[in-house]
């Protein structure tokens, strides 16, 4: 299993924009073959600080995932806000247990 997450922050009067797209990109991505979780939530300490966790069966679905019209579409929309900090990391080969 492959692991995205990150942050992204962007100029607060920017989020309105940001949530509806992150809205669609979400949707259309957990269409996706090989892709179990996709989901964007916003800091409620921090205006304009969005969290992206997705979880993959595997890097090939990831990769296919990043080329796809939704995805092209959203980093359409990313191009006109102001994005003050992007960190964005995957992770693989780590295990899991319940908690």
């Amino acid at each position: 299993m492959i692991v995205v997450t990150g942050i992204t922050e962007i100029d607060p009067a920017g989020a309105p924009t940001f949530r509806a797209a992150a809205a669609r990109v979400a949707a259309a991505t957990r269409e996706e073959d090989g892709c179990i979780v996709y989901a964007f939530h916003e800091d409620v300490e921090a205006p304009g600080r969005f969290r992206v966790y997705e979880e993959w069966r595997d890097e090939p679905a990831l990769r296919a995932h990043l080329e796809t019209d939704h995805v092209a579409a959203f980093r359409d929309v990313l191009g006109t806000l102001k994005i003050l900090h992007s960190d964005i990391k995957l992770m693989e080969g780590c295990s899991t247990r319940p908690l």
